[in-house]
C-alpha cells in the first residue's frame, strides 16, 4: 500500500498535483475532516483492501486547525501506517501574482492582503514541509514538467531529490535575471553579431553553435562550468535547496549565452536524478 498527503502552499498547484496522481492511478480524496483522516487510512490500510495507492490532499483551512491533522499524521506514525507527504511549494511573489491573476482571495485572508494570508500560511506549514518526503517548487514549473516530475516519482519511482536546476540564458544589455543564484559571463567569447551569415541566426542554429564552439577558451569554459556545477549540486541537495538558476549572459542574449546554455543542458541532462530545464529569456527580443 502506498499512500501520499499532498500538501503546502495555497496555490502552488496541490490540486493539479492531486489531479495528477489521479492519473497514474491513485486513489484520491481531497480535504477529508480532521477526526475522519485516521479512519480513513485504517480503511485502506486493511490487508484485504483493493486500493493499493492513495492520496489524500491536505491544506490550510480557516474552519479547521492544521495543527490538530498533523497530531493526526503523528499517531497514524505511531500506530505503524506508513505514508509520504508531497509538498507543493512556490515563492512568495508568483503566488502573489497568481492570486491576482484569478481573482482570489486568500483562504487565510479573505478580507485582507494576500501577501498576509500567505505569510501566516507559510508560518503554519513550516513544521511539516520540513518533514516533507518530497517538496516541489512550482515557482517556474509548466505544468508539463510538473506532470514529468509528478510520474518520474511516483510511478516511475524514479530517484529523488527536490533540487531543480534552471538554465537561463539572457542578454546584459536586458537586464540581469533578478532570481539568479549563479552568474557566468560569456562576453570574452567573439560575437557572432559581427558576422553577416550569423547575425540573424541564434545560438539554437548550427552556423552559430559550430562558430561559437569553433573556439578553444568555449570548450575550456564548458569544461570548467559543468565540473564546477557538478561538485556544487550535492552541497546544494545537502542544505535542502529546491531550486538553483543559473544565468548565462552575453551582450544581446541570443547567440553566445544560447549556444554555451544548450551545451550545459546537454551536460547536464540526464546525470543525476535532479530536475533540469532551460530558457533562453531574452531570445525574442527585438524580434
Amino acid at each position: 500500500m502506498r499512500f501520499v498527503i499532498v500538501t503546502g502552499m495555497s496555490g502552488a498547484g496541490k490540486l493539479t498535483a492531486h489531479k495528477m496522481l489521479e492519473d497514474i492511478g491513485f486513489y484520491c480524496v481531497d480535504n477529508l475532516p480532521v477526526p475522519l483522516i485516521e479512519k480513513f487510512i485504517e480503511l485502506i490500510d486493511e490487508p484485504n483492501s483493493e486500493i493499493t495507492k492513495a492520496a489524500l490532499g491536505l491544506d490550510v483551512r480557516a474552519d479547521q486547525s492544521f495543527e490538530d491533522a498533523q497530531k493526526v499524521l503523528e499517531q497514524l506514525k505511531v500506530n505503524g501506517h506508513n505514508f509520504e507527504i508531497l509538498f507543493m511549494d512556490c515563492s512568495e511573489s508568483v503566488l502573489v501574482k497568481r492570486y491576482k491573476e484569478s481573482r482570489r482571495m486568500h483562504p487565510l485572508a479573505p478580507e485582507g492582503r494576500v501577501e498576509d494570508g500567505i505569510l501566516k500560511e507559510k508560518l503554519i506549514l513550516e513544521d511539516i514541509k520540513r518533514k516533507s518526503s518530497y517538496v516541489i517548487d512550482t515557482s517556474n514549473l509548466l505544468t508539463r514538467e510538473l506532470k514529468e516530475e509528478i510520474d518520474r516519482i511516483f510511478n516511475r519511482n524514479g530517484e529523488y531529490n527536490s533540487l531543480i536546476i534552471n538554465i537561463t540564458s539572457f542578454g546584459y544589455k536586458h537586464g540581469i535575471p533578478a532570481d539568479a543564484d549563479l552568474i557566468f559571463d560569456v562576453r570574452f567569447l567573439p560575437n557572432p553579431f559581427y558576422i553577416d551569415e550569423l547575425k540573424h541566426q541564434t545560438g539554437n542554429d548550427a552556423g552559430v553553435q559550430d562558430y561559437v564552439m569553433g573556439f578553444p577558451e568555449a570548450g575550456i569554459f564548458l569544461e570548467k562550468l559543468t565540473d564546477m556545477v557538478n561538485f556544487l549540486i550535492p552541497g546544494y541537495v545537502k542544505e535542502g535547496k529546491y531550486q538553483l538558476i543559473i544565468g548565462i549572459g552575453c551582450t544581446g542574449g541570443k547567440h553566445r549565452s544560447v549556444t554555451l546554455a544548450n551545451e550545459l543542458y546537454k551536460r547536464l541532462k540526464d546525470k543525476g536524478s535532479y530536475g533540469l530545464k532551460i530558457f533562453h529569456r531574452d531570445l525574442n527580443q527585438g524580434r
